[in-house]
């Protein structure tokens, strides 16, 4: 299987059937900037249960993945796969590739388990700071290696 790209919104399904839409988190509980600002905007409930997870702090760690329903046939991944917001001090990215990859093969059992496809913006490649080629070797690694459809949008 190959990644469809498509010119699109990421947060309207483009295909039928189950779909999850997946997003990079930071590890710091802020959710205010980059893709996530259009998810809030067309659903309360990611923003609402990322900063419950962050104030609970069980499991809230780089890796690590919720999945939150946002209508019948849509669930939201919420995945922790950036540190902090910003460069550190030799320059790195908040981008955490090996988080993004553990994060993807979550969502990637979720997806076999739920017979969904997979929807994203170019994840990780914003804010985060990270490279399209490592991220999509990851997606290939992770979900298109369990035969899972892919849909990368860009506006």
């Amino acid at each position: 299987k190959m990644i469809n790209y498509l010119k699109a919104d990421a947060t309207i399904p483009q295909t039928e059937g189950n779909i999850i839409i997946s997003h990079i988190c930071n590890d710091i509980g802020t959710w205010g900037k980059g893709f996530v600002m259009a998810i809030s905007k067309r659903w309360k409930e990611p923003a609402k249960q990322y900063k419950q997870w962050y104030k609970e702090g069980e499991g809230f760690i780089l890796g690590a993945v919720q999945f939150v329903a946002v209508e019948e046939n849509v669930w939201v991944a919420n995945i922790i796969g950036q540190h902090k917001i910003y460069k550190d001090e030799n320059g790195n990215p908040p981008i955490r590739y090996e988080a993004v990859k553990e994060g993807l093969q979550q969502v990637a059992e979720y997806a076999q388990k739920i017979n969904a496809k997979v929807q994203m913006p170019r994840i990780g490649c914003g804010l985060a700071g990270g490279s399209w080629d490592e991220i999509e070797k990851i997606i290939e690694e992770t979900l298109l290696q369990k035969g899972i459809e892919v849909f990368v949008c860009d506006i």
